[in-house]
């Protein structure tokens, strides 16, 4: 259902942008040095986190963590140091439900907003043509925020930084614009406090961030 709606949406923001495709019949070339790229995604962010919900002591109480995903808007910005490496930063703000799980027990505890962003180093294979492929490595905050606990439950879950993968690839339409399809795999991991640290659990978030949309060049 998530990769229905991220398709649905990328698809919308492609016909939208469409008008602007039209007013220019020139062929789309392969960002260069000194280039920016400006690109307006449909981002899925995908966590499959299932760590133990313990005690305080570190019993093991039977619990998981569950992580929804969350699909939303998002902005990123690429700048060509050279013909073949680039630096990209995106900017976007998620919101996802907390669940813990085991056996009978399926309740949410906690929703929270997220503003993760990621500073990533590309390198760009190709420096012609119409067909821009890249692979990049970088580091993300996690910086949770407006949290609402749920069910009676108060959960307290720790910032912090990780780390990032990346890869992806720009198809040039006309002139300045380009499809993009991007996908990121992010390590992170918090500190849930659960009930003021009556219940904890270390959770390895670890999500995919996958975003399709449109870039032009600048």
């Amino acid at each position: 259902m998530k990769t229905k709606t991220l398709l649905l949406a990328a698809a919308a923001f492609t016909a939208c942008a469409a008008p602007a495709f039209a007013q220019t019949s020139v062929a789309w070339e392969t960002p260069k040095k000194g280039d920016f790229l400006v690109s307006g995604r449909v981002t899925d962010v995908f966590s499959q986190a299932d760590d133990a919900i313990t005690t305080a002591a570190g019993a093991d109480t039977g619990l998981k963590v569950d992580v929804g995903d969350s699909v939303m808007p998002t902005l990123s910005f690429t700048y060509f140091l050279t013909d073949h490496f680039a630096v990209e930063a995106i900017v976007g703000t998620t919101r996802h439900e907390i669940r813990a799980q085991g056996g009978a027990t399926d309740v949410a505890v906690h929703e929270t907003w997220v503003l993760p962003p990621v500073v990533t180093l590309q390198y760009r294979p190709l420096s012609q043509g119409s067909f821009s492929p890249y692979f990049g490595a970088g580091v993300n905050y996690m910086l949770f925020y407006s949290g609402k606990d749920k069910n009676g439950f108060t959960v307290d879950l720790d910032d912090g930084f990780g780390y990032a993968l990346q890869a992806g690839v720009d198809v040039g339409i006309k002139g300045p614009w380009s499809l993009n399809l991007d996908v990121k795999k992010v390590w992170f991991e918090t500190d849930a406090r659960i009930n003021d640290g009556a219940l904890k659990s270390s959770v390895n978030l670890d999500p995919w961030v996958v975003s399709l949309g449109v870039s032009r060049k600048f």
